[in-house]
Order: C-alpha cells, then sequence, then structure tokens
C-alpha cells in the first residue's frame, strides 16, 4: 500500500533534509508530501528549529515568469525561496526511492485577498466578508490556479496535490474571527455562499434564478442577525430547501459546475507538466478538524456543500485525496467506503490520517485505523503532519504500516 509524510519546508529546513528523511523512511512510509504553496499559520512545532513556527502565505520555489507574467494574481515568495528548498528535496527523495508530492494549497490566501478583495467570494448582503478565500468563479481566480499548478508540477514532483481547489466555507475564513450571534449550521452554509457577479452569472447560466436565492439568502440569514431563533440541525438539501427555499438549494448545487471545470482545467494543466493532480476534498476536515468527532452524515455525502461533485470528479482526475479525521475506525471505514462508492474503483483513493491528538490517542488506535482503511478499498494511507506531532506520536506509524 501506498504512503506518504505530510512535511513542510521549515520542518526539513530546520532539521535537515537527510535527518527528516531518515525518520521518514524509518516509518515504512513510500513518500512525502512537501507543503510547495501555502497559507498563514502559526504552528506549535515540537521538535522544530523552534518551538513556534510562524508560516506565510506564498511558494517555496520563484513563480516561472512564462506562467505568471501579465496575471493579476502572482503569488507570494516564501523566504528562501532563493534557495531551491524543493529541488534539494526532490535530489534527496530521489536518492532514497522515495515519492514526492507538492502539496499545494490554491484559493485560501489572506495576502492576496487583502491586496485584490475583489477576487474574493462575495455573501447575500454584499460583503467581502472573507478575503483568506479565493472565488473559484473569479476568471483571475481560475488562470492563477492553473499557473499556480503548473508551477508546483515543474518542480519535478510526482503529484501535485490540490487543497482548496473549491468553495471554502464561512467557518474558516479569517483570525481572531468573532461571533456573538447564535448562527446555525444552516445560517453558516448560506452567509458562506458567494454571490459575486461570476457566481451570478454562472447559476444563471445554468436556469438557475440566482438573484432571488441571493434575496432569500439575505432574508433568512437577515432575520436571524435581527434576532430570529437559527434553524438546528445539520445542513441537508431537504432541510435547506425547507429552510430557506428550491432557489438556495439549486444555486448552492450549481456551484459544482464551477468546481468541476476549474479542476478539469486544473488537472489537465499538471498532465501537460508531466505530473499529475490528486484533488484533496476538504470536507472530512470542516466535519472533525477540532475533535475527531464528526457529525453523523458521511463525509463524502456533505462535499456538496463546497461544490464539490464526487462522481463527475471520478472521472476527470486520477486520484482524490481524503482527511479521515474521526476517532472511531468504523467511522473511518465507513467515510472511506462511501468515498470509494462515488469516486468508482479505477481512481486512486488517498487517505490523510492524523497519528496524534485530537483524533488518535494510541498506536492502537492507529494501527485500527490504517487497517480499516485498507479494508473499505483505499489505495494509499498518507500522515498528518511530520513538524506537528512529537516523535513518540511519528513513531506510531511504523507498527500501524507493518500490521
Amino acid at each position: 500500500m501506498d504512503s506518504s509524510m505530510y512535511v513542510y519546508v521549515e520542518d526539513v529546513r530546520g532539521e535537515g533534509p537527510q535527518a527528516v528523511l531518515d525518520r521518514v523512511a524509518g516509518y515504512g512510509v513510500t513518500g512525502v508530501t512537501v507543503a510547495a504553496a501555502y497559507h498563514r499559520t502559526r504552528d506549535v512545532t515540537p521538535h522544530g528549529s523552534s518551538r513556534v513556527t510562524i508560516r506565510r502565505d506564498g511558494v517555496h520555489f520563484t513563480p516561472p515568469e512564462d506562467l505568471f507574467g501579465g496575471l493579476r494574481l502572482v503569488p507570494p515568495v516564501q523566504p528562501g525561496a532563493g534557495e531551491e528548498p524543493l529541488t534539494a528535496l526532490r535530489r534527496a527523495t530521489a536518492e532514497r526511492g522515495l515519492r514526492m508530492h507538492g502539496w499545494t494549497v490554491f484559493l485560501h490566501s489572506v495576502t492576496l485577498g487583502e491586496a485584490h478583495p475583489e477576487v474574493t467570494v462575495r455573501n447575500c448582503f454584499g460583503d467581502r466578508g472573507s478575503l483568506a478565500d479565493l472565488c473559484p468563479s473569479h476568471p483571475d481566480v481560475r488562470r492563477y490556479a492553473v499557473a499556480l499548478a503548473r508551477g508546483v508540477a515543474r518542480q519535478g514532483v510526482d503529484s501535485v496535490v490540490a487543497e482548496g481547489l473549491h468553495f471554502g466555507t464561512f467557518g474558516h475564513g479569517y483570525h481572531h474571527e468573532r461571533s456573538f450571534v447564535p448562527l446555525g449550521p444552516m445560517d453558516l452554509f448560506l452567509i458562506g455562499l458567494c454571490f459575486c457577479e461570476f457566481c451570478l452569472r454562472r447559476a444563471a447560466d445554468l436556469g438557475v434564478d440566482a438573484e432571488a436565492a441571493r434575496q432569500e439568502c439575505a432574508r433568512v440569514v437577515g432575520g436571524v442577525l435581527d434576532g430570529d431563533p437559527p434553524a438546528q440541525g445539520e445542513v441537508t438539501r431537504a432541510a435547506l430547501t425547507a429552510y430557506a427555499g428550491p432557489e438556495v438549494v439549486a444555486y448552492a448545487r450549481a456551484r459544482s459546475e464551477t468546481v468541476t471545470s476549474l479542476v478539469s482545467e486544473t488537472a489537465a494543466a499538471v498532465a501537460g507538466e508531466g505530473s499529475q493532480l490528486v484533488f484533496l476534498d476538504g470536507t472530512g476536515a470542516v466535519k472533525g478538524y477540532a475533535d475527531g468527532l464528526p457529525s453523523p452524515i458521511l463525509a463524502a455525502h456533505d462535499s456538496w456543500q463546497a461544490g464539490v461533485d464526487l462522481v463527475a470528479l471520478g472521472d476527470l482526475v486520477p486520484s482524490i485525496g481524503v482527511l479521515a479525521y474521526a476517532r472511531d475506525a468504523a467511522r473511518v471505514a465507513d467515510d472511506v467506503g462511501a468515498y470509494r462508492r462515488s469516486t468508482g474503483k479505477d481512481r486512486e483513493l488517498r487517505v490523510v490520517l492524523r497519528p496524534g491528538p485530537p483524533d488518535t490517542d494510541s498506536a492502537d488506535r492507529l494501527a485500527a485505523k490504517v487497517r480499516a482503511v485498507r479494508a473499505a478499498g483505499a489505495d494509499a494511507v498518507d500522515f498528518y503532519a511530520y513538524g506537528l506531532m512529537p516523535y513518540p506520536i511519528l513513531d506510531r506509524i511504523t507498527a500501524a504500516l507493518s500490521g
């Protein structure tokens, strides 16, 4: 079974590529998935050169002029990119017979959003309230995504792992977020929908009354902001129809055309550079990131909320990655099985597990989840993330893969 360890360039720079790859190979994994293009974070890094690491938006390589020349959006360049850390890591992995994948965050960038707010999502009230989220309908964003994918592919990676190549969620959009209004799950979904001119136009082209959907969203969410009680329960199409009306549901479903066509363009661009795209669906993280206790609906059945059409993507991309952030091995198996049924048997299915907290409290639990992933029909299991977990937690991987 194929496997990989998610790593950051800062991890490799701090500890040295030889030390990091010796450890990774010792765990029994067959490759590394390195953050070639990432976003702002502040991370506790237990064995890093600094115990708290500040990461920035941007790429760890010089953006090629032939790809980004003339584009409005150009990725910020990370400190030290001129030293070509990805080239050095590619050389070191090749010497060990390890694969190297280019982990790429596409449409989540505070730096670009603040510099170009007009390319970010626009809610039903007309607010540009999620400056970290670039809208996948915007032509400039789409050109940027294709160029970024090609730029990462040129680093010699075996695949480009595409994170955030779909619509984001309102709950993961900025820093120091505050709301003293008790918004329910459906209200959060509605206020996160994008109604920019390009999203409205794409929905209208598909026969949706997009302006009616916007007005209904504003009416429903506005009522809650004015003091109405929020709706409770999970976001389903049936519940959303009852709460906000059929045009809103039709509008939400129309977003899948935006995502599917963008993924198709990006996958073709990556293939043209001699690599392949792994589409990473973030729904499992939305559901279980904080505590490993996702709500009952399986991640594959909720992915439509981000504009992800798994059946369509199963026909377009060679590989799909999923985030199985759940404590229970049976839930992991159910999630993986649902993805396998949606994407078909002919596409590689990669499953990302966390070997430690908050959803893995022992070596036995990690081993049980790896067995569940295998039994449910996945082709690869990957581990997140090297720099964020203490060594004793990472040591669990060896037994989990060999069991």
